[in-house]
């Protein structure tokens, strides 16, 4: 018999222009710091002593779910972010995920002085196409939010 799974694509991008500058933006994009922005999430703290080498930070969301990502990248003079997931309470159903948030300043246009948004994810192969769409809406709320914020800056 078959396999009942449906192939999909194992990455999602989601973005938003937000008529806040780029300053406004860019001080939320920190692991630690995403609770200040993100409604799903509860609350947003480093791992103490869980790594010399990199940060690792806690997400805690208000459904229960418990993160613990391990920022892989980060660039003040680029603007973006990358982290993967290391830990996941209850347990994820795929193997892997390595997420991006770009920001970049739009200097030209109707949305000149706003700023693009991008975050992207990349998940294994064994993820389906419930975790991509679950993946999707949750960048497009947490974009939203951080919209909320930067605004109020």
């Amino acid at each position: 018999m078959a396999s009942t799974a449906i192939p999909t694509s194992t990455s999602v991008v989601e973005s938003a222009v937000i008529r806040a500058p780029l300053s406004h933006v860019w001080h939320y994009i920190k692991l630690q710091d995403f609770s200040k922005f993100w409604s799903a999430v509860n609350k947003s703290e480093y791992v103490k002593g869980a790594s010399e080498e990199t940060d690792i930070v806690k997400w805690a969301f208000t459904d229960g779910t418990v993160l613990e990502v391990k920022q892989e990248e980060h660039s003040t003079l680029n603007h973006f972010i990358t982290y993967s997931v290391i830990t996941s309470q209850p347990a994820l159903t795929y193997t892997s995920a390595v997420s991006t948030i770009r920001c970049y300043a739009v200097t030209s246009g109707d949305a000149e002085g706003s700023t693009f948004v991008e975050w992207s994810g990349n998940f294994s192969s064994d993820a389906d196409a419930g975790v991509i769409q679950d993946a999707k809406f949750k960048r497009r709320e947490a974009l939203a939010d951080l919209a909320k914020a930067a605004l109020k800056k």
